[in-house]
């Protein structure tokens, strides 16, 4: 199984996402041009969130076992680096980025199960060679994962990773014609990503922890202030330089918690920031317990890992 997988559409979909101090599981189900519903939210505390004993009660207590599966991989557990894309036909750009990744890694390439996004170029610009992303994680930990849910009965169909569940959530955000940069923070750090016309545009991570950031030592709570800053505006100008073509319109903070981070960014980036909440892309009628600021931080990327269940294969 690569990353990114697609599956013809099923009555059922759910996304099951380790925590470290617990199992996410998540539903939602698209309603046309309205927002998409939450039919499911579900967290499940676990010392070992990744043991069978804990996947199996979560499958048990959820009736897991009717549904089509997803899940997500952690931040640690695969890495993400941007190449040029090889000049070759299609069947065989895998092989070719294999070749480029060789020496790229932090494990042999032949341990790794790749997979590959493309990152668009200018269409009013002259034709060049453009990059894109390559997904690597080892073949072990793709291999155990699938076995860990095989043991547990359920039927795992799709394996992704934040920066695509956060794609997912920012292309419903998006204004017509601009890209749109979102922050969020977990248990691994922060996630910057910019998108532009729901594609994913840029991708970097951020060394502080929602832990970090929730730390009530204010001068250790500015220290990171001041780190998530300086990397957002390098990442910004570096952005703005290599894509030239796309406007971003604004930066939106995810929920975390944190008093004072938003305003902090807002006065100290010349990019507007603005915080968003998960009723402006979910609606959450039927999960009200989502209301709450720290289950919207420990739910996101489990709600955008799911939005991309409902995409078709003919």
């Amino acid at each position: 199984m690569g990353f990114f997988s697609r599956t013809k559409k099923s009555d059922g979909w759910i996304t099951v996402s380790f925590l470290r101090d617990g199992i996410c599981t998540g539903r939602v189900q698209r309603m046309g041009g309205a927002k998409a519903m939450v039919e499911l939210a579900v967290f499940q505390p676990a010392d070992d969130s990744r043991s069978l004993a804990a996947l199996e009660r979560a499958a048990r207590e959820l009736k897991a076992s009717t549904f089509q599966v997803g899940t997500m991989l952690s931040g640690g557990e695969y890495q993400m680096i941007t190449v040029e894309a090889p000049n070759v036909p299609q069947d065989e750009l895998k092989t070719a980025v294999r070749w480029r990744l060789k020496d790229m890694l932090d494990f042999h390439v032949d341990d790794a199960t790749i997979d590959v996004l493309d990152i668009p170029v200018d269409p009013n610009g002259h034709a060049r060679g453009h990059s894109m992303f390559a997904v690597a994680a080892r073949n072990a930990l793709i291999q155990a994962r699938q076995a860990l849910f095989a043991e547990a009965g359920l039927a795992l169909n799709v394996i992704d990773i934040p920066e695509m569940a956060q794609r997912n959530i920012s292309a419903l955000l998006e204004t017509d014609g601009r890209g749109l940069a979102m922050l969020s923070f977990d248990g691994d750090g922060g996630l910057l990503t910019i998108t532009f016309k729901g594609e994913l545009y840029l991708s970097r991570r951020i060394d502080v922890t929602i832990v970090q950031l929730l730390e009530p030592d204010t001068d250790k709570q500015q220290l990171c202030f001041d780190k998530i800053t300086l990397e957002l505006q390098r990442s910004l100008d570096h952005f703005d330089r290599q894509f030239n073509y796309v406007a971003v319109k604004k930066l939106l903070l995810a929920p975390t918690g944190a008093p004072g981070l938003h305003e902090y960014l807002a006065a100290n980036l010349y990019t507007p920031v603005e915080a968003m909440g998960l009723e402006d892309v979910f609606d959450l009628s039927r999960a009200p317990a989502l209301r709450e600021v720290d289950q919207q931080q420990r739910f996101f990327l489990t709600l955008g890992a799911a939005l991309r269940h409902e995409e078709v294969v003919l």
